[in-house]
């Protein structure tokens, strides 16, 4: 089975409500691995259990909602090849990737491993289009590889058609400002304390913040802080007493926008809703394992079709590069919890989430031997 074939098999499991049957499915097509699904529906699968040192290839089996296209008429999920190309929900966010990532690890070499005295892990996590609760689970259970490479999309962000190496990415921070005034008819307004106004001033202090920014391995990851929605009064002769005001933080490592200082105005209380925090890979050495990898196999490489979508042939010079993701990521919480992280997937910018989702074959298999040269080049540093 090629891993367009398994990319098939699991994207036509619907995945939006439940995972359970996705989860299924994944733990139960390793022959060699030793599989374990942990209690929040996690799915593991290890060579050469217990090794000192561990590399993990991870991703996630849920995906958001299907568009009506992507459905057939008994609530299954659609999923066609056209050309060189998988179409369906989940193809390139992350399906396609997990297959590969589950070919890299059930056909490793075990002689290589024990060798290098390295545990390979394959790891699915559930939730991650719900904030990551599945791999946030497995963290606090203890879960921190010494290494991670995650399969979320890097593809075509140096340069059309070419499988890129995200050494950073914006993590996101969701915020609320509460707004408290005092009613009072609007024929009197002088009666009252308007909190629309309240509001208004909120949003030129968030204005006047500047976004952090960030270099990491020499790409700069630029943040930033845009009001999303303003929302106040009851009825047009009612001063209103009320306003709430959303704010959407794109966060980048090591600094977050001071935005404290705008719940120090009258009647402005901030609460954070959601914060997915950034990551940056903090060893060269092994981003450079990868990237290597990376870089081999493109060079093997004659071409890639990127059948009717056009772009995903790389110019015949054309090689991966450290590139910086604007999308927050499971790699935030390994991160977080100590693993060095890279991003590495055959998703492209502008296909997850989409009602015309795709991804190309030709990348499906170039993934799985970036995967597998991965595992034989930190294999042999950790030897």
């Amino acid at each position: 089975m090629t891993v367009a074939d398994l990319t098939e098999r699991l994207v036509a499991i619907p995945s939006h409500d439940d995972e359970t049957a996705a989860g299924d499915a994944v733990a139960d097509w390793f022959e060699t691995a030793t599989v374990e699904r942990d209690t929040h529906g996690n799915v593991f699968a290890r060579q050469n259990p217990n090794g000192e040192t561990q590399l993990a290839f991870v991703g996630h089996h849920d995906v958001v909602p299907p568009a009506p296209r992507q459905t057939t008429d008994d609530g299954g999920y659609a999923v066609e090849r056209r050309g060189e190309r998988l179409y369906g929900r989940g193809t390139a966010d992350m399906v396609g990737s997990l297959a590969a990532a589950m070919h890299a690890v059930e056909s490793a070499d075990p002689d290589l491993l024990r060798g290098a005295d390295l545990e390979l892990c394959f790891v699915s996590f559930v939730g991650e289009e719900d904030g990551g609760v599945g791999c946030r689970a497995a963290v606090d259970d203890g879960f921190a590889p010494e290494y991670a490479v995650v399969g979320e999309g890097s593809t075509g962000y140096s340069t059309p058609g070419v499988t890129d190496v995200a050494v950073a990415h914006k993590g996101r921070r969701g915020s609320t400002l509460t707004v408290t005034g005092e009613a009072a008819h609007a024929s009197e307004p002088e009666a009252g304390v308007n909190a629309a106004y309240r509001a208004a001033d909120a949003v030129d202090a968030v204005r006047g913040l500047d976004a952090p920014t960030a270099t990491v391995q020499g790409k700069q990851l630029a943040g930033s802080l845009a009001v999303t929605g303003v929302e106040s009064g009851t009825a047009w002769n009612v001063i209103p007493e009320s306003a709430t005001v959303t704010v959407d933080e794109r966060t980048v490592p090591g600094e977050r926008a001071p935005l404290d200082r705008v719940a120090e105005l009258p009647g402005v209380e901030w609460t954070v809703d959601q914060d997915l925090p950034p990551m940056a890979c903090d060893d060269r050495a092994f981003a450079d394992a990868v990237l290597d990898a990376a870089r081999v196999v493109q060079v093997d490489e004659t071409s890639v079709d990127g059948g009717d979508v056009p772009g995903v042939d790389p110019p015949a010079d054309a090689m991966p590069q450290r590139v910086g993701k604007p999308h927050a990521t499971d790699a935030g919480w390994l991160a977080q919890a100590g693993t060095a992280c890279v991003v590495c997937g055959a998703s492209e910018p502008g296909e997850a989430h989409t009602d015309t989702e795709s991804v190309s074959v030709g990348v499906l298999d170039r993934l799985e031997a970036i995967y597998a040269e991965t595992v034989e080049r930190v294999a042999a540093v950790d030897r």
